[in-house]
């Protein structure tokens, strides 16, 4: 049974939204603080306000002009605080925006890059050579959770099956991280079985992303014997150890492309100009065998017309030697005359009382000229 006393969670968030909305104190006012978290999600912003003891969550519904802002900038924003019954939650409600300086992890960013960058960190004459061809084995400086050695892993194993990856597992944020950072990039500068590092994690604020901002860990990365690969954050993420590593890549996964030579693509991509070399050599002996047996026909054709040609012509030749034949022409009823070896072909060589002989198709007659 419900005490008489007690009131629904409704009537009391009713109450402090109540509060809130009748304090003219709290109405339009300006509050000064560094922006972290800052976010945009279908043209509304979303971010925090802090200072070194507080942190108050804002939300600006006009964030199409608050493409400028980022992490780290201190602002001075104006509006009202506005705590929402539904989600128990107290947002202050943004109307304006402006720069108040520079937040402080910012400008100990860029405070500790000039150092660095003075004392020659940075020189590309120290980045040593990174050849994908030559990477047997793989070292990552990360956390043994979420998706960035998962991701890490995958790539790798799809671009080159034999290449080993080996995982030192740091803390990647919060407290002492950069501790950690510091002895996983250590360990894999003096193991002689690794040929290049990839120190790594996914996006985040600029707090989030602070330890990889720290001497240390810079200076960690300098001094390693290994060559080192830096893949912080996003690709518009840019830390400390970005600059002094020996490779920046735009994400974890970028990463692992940079350091791992394809050798499966090369595989596939042998393999279909084999395939297609395969395929132009059969269309090549297609195409010569169809030519050959035209050719073949053709010389066929031109050697059976040529032959025709040559019995029709013997024919000719046979049919007029036919005809010029003596026994084709003694058929007809004619005789050969003759007198000893010599042809009769007037009566003016003979004389009455010789011997002749009168030869026919089917034989020959000795007669006597009267």
């Amino acid at each position: 049974m419900i005490e008489e006393k007690a009131i629904s969670v409704t009537q009391i968030s009713t109450y402090f939204k109540q509060i809130f909305d009748a304090e003219e104190l709290l109405q339009n006012i300006s509050v000064f603080g560094e922006v972290s978290d800052f976010s945009i999600s279908r043209g509304i912003a979303y971010f925090s306000l802090k200072d070194e003891n507080a942190l108050l969550s804002c939300v600006c519904f006009d964030g199409a002009n608050l493409q400028s802002v980022r992490n780290g900038d201190m602002v001075i924003v104006r509006g009202s605080p506005r705590y929402y019954v539904k989600g128990g939650r107290l947002n202050f409600n943004v109307n304006k925006i402006t720069p108040y300086g520079m937040g402080n992890l910012f400008e100990q960013f860029l405070k500790l890059k000039q150092t660095l960058e003075d004392e020659g960190l940075f020189d590309s004459k120290h980045k040593k050579i990174i050849d994908p061809k030559s990477i047997k084995r793989i070292g990552v400086v990360t956390s043994e959770t979420g998706a960035v050695i998962q991701d890490i892993i995958n790539i790798v194993k799809r671009r080159n099956p034999n290449v080993d990856i080996v995982l030192y597992p740091v803390k990647v944020q919060g407290a002492m991280a950069e501790l950690s950072i510091v002895k996983g990039i250590n360990f894999f500068s003096d193991y002689d079985g690794v040929d290049v590092m990839i120190v790594a994690r996914g996006g985040g604020s600029l707090e989030d992303l602070q330890p990889f901002n720290t001497e240390v860990v810079a200076r960690a990365v300098f001094a390693a014997n290994k060559p080192v690969v830096s893949a912080v954050g996003h690709e518009t993420d840019f830390t400390i150890i970005d600059f002094v590593s020996d490779l920046r890549a735009p994400t974890p996964s970028a990463a692992a492309e940079l350091v791992t030579e394809d050798v499966l693509s090369k595989r596939y991509n042998l393999i279909d100009k084999i395939s297609r070399l395969s395929r132009a050599a059969s269309n090549l002996y297609n195409g010569l065998k169809i030519k050959f047996v035209h050719n073949l026909k053709l010389l066929y054709n031109v050697q059976e017309s040529f032959l025709n040609e040559r019995e029709y012509m013997l024919s000719l030749k046979t049919a007029k030697l036919s005809k010029l034949n003596p026994k084709e022409i003694m058929r007809l009823g004619y005789a050969k005359v003759s007198k000893g070896d010599k042809v009769i072909t007037s009566v003016e060589e003979t004389s009455v009382g010789e011997n002749l002989l009168v030869t026919l198709a089917d034989g020959s007659i000795d007669v006597v000229r009267r």
